[in-house]
């Protein structure tokens, strides 16, 4: 499946991870990243799981290649 993800989603995800890989994620960025994914599956009426493993993969691999 192919998810279209809005550009905030993105950053969010992108702050979040870069975060991680410094050892500083904090608990406002994860949350604000946890809500943003909600929403978004809402809206578009997909399952949040999928949304999120989806953004976490465009994020941590396929901007990284």
């Amino acid at each position: 499946m192919t998810i279209d993800f809005p550009d905030n989603l993105i950053a969010l995800e992108t702050t979040a991870w870069t975060q991680i890989q410094r050892g500083e994620l904090t608990v406002d960025t994860a949350r604000a990243v946890h809500e943003a994914v909600t929403a978004f599956a809402l809206q578009k009426g997909l399952r949040r799981m999928d949304v999120e493993l989806g953004l976490k993969t465009l994020v941590r691999y396929e901007t990284a290649a």
